[in-house]
């Protein structure tokens, strides 16, 4: 039985990740730091934090793997220096947290065409925030890169990507499966079973391989 850490558990993956650790017989215990409580449950531990100042000597940061959905998107962050705060330092102070307790698995939702060296700066971010968890050393680390996501509660609404699901749909026969939206449940369920059964160094888990 092991014991999971789930980072970003109030957004689209997130829910979807701390719901199958929750139901999953293989983990008895369940960490999920957020903002704000979640509600209770009898195998969830809900630490509340500020992002800004985690706690870097708790001992729930020891875990058997964490899967983390911890992002933002530009409007809701309102600047670029606010997005990459959130998508990239808070990812990294996280990361390094668990790593420094003995963590030895960790897997992050990323995105299709994620690379350090892009011209579109949310692309970039999250190159960068793969490159740099590279750098930790995890025994074992899973870069799921989804293209859309379908599915799952949305706080705003979002015109560009509503319109991009919108050509996804009725467009999907032309498009290669790459490109085509996934599910935030099989996103969720990708990325928990690759850091339930791990491969030692970095994985990558392209969006053409998420299955439903």
């Amino acid at each position: 039985m092991k014991t999971a850490l789930i980072l970003g558990a109030t957004g689209q993956v997130g829910q979807s990740l701390l719901a199958q650790a929750l139901a999953s017989l293989k983990i008895s215990r369940v960490v999920a730091p957020t903002r704000r409580p979640l509600p209770t449950h009898t195998k969830l531990d809900n630490p509340v934090v500020d992002f800004e100042a985690l706690p870097a000597d708790a001992r729930w940061w020891k875990a058997d793997f964490v899967c983390c959905a911890l992002g933002t998107t530009l409007r809701q962050a309102k600047s670029r220096a606010g997005f990459y705060r959130v998508d990239h330092d808070y990812v990294l102070a996280a990361a390094q947290c668990a790593r420094e307790a003995g963590t030895p698995v960790f897997g992050l939702v990323s995105s299709l065409g994620a690379s350090p060296t892009s011209r579109v700066f949310y692309l970039r971010v999250k190159g960068e925030t793969e490159r740099d968890l590279g750098a930790l050393n995890f025994p074992s680390l899973t870069l799921i890169r989804p293209a859309l996501l379908i599915g799952g509660p949305r706080s705003q609404n979002r015109p560009l990507e509503s319109f991009g699901l919108f050509l996804g749909k009725h467009l999907s026969s032309l498009l290669p499966r790459r490109y085509h939206a996934v599910s935030t449940q099989s996103v969720a369920r990708s990325l928990m079973g690759a850091c339930l059964e791990p491969e030692t160094g970095i994985r990558i888990i392209e969006s053409e391989l998420i299955r439903d």
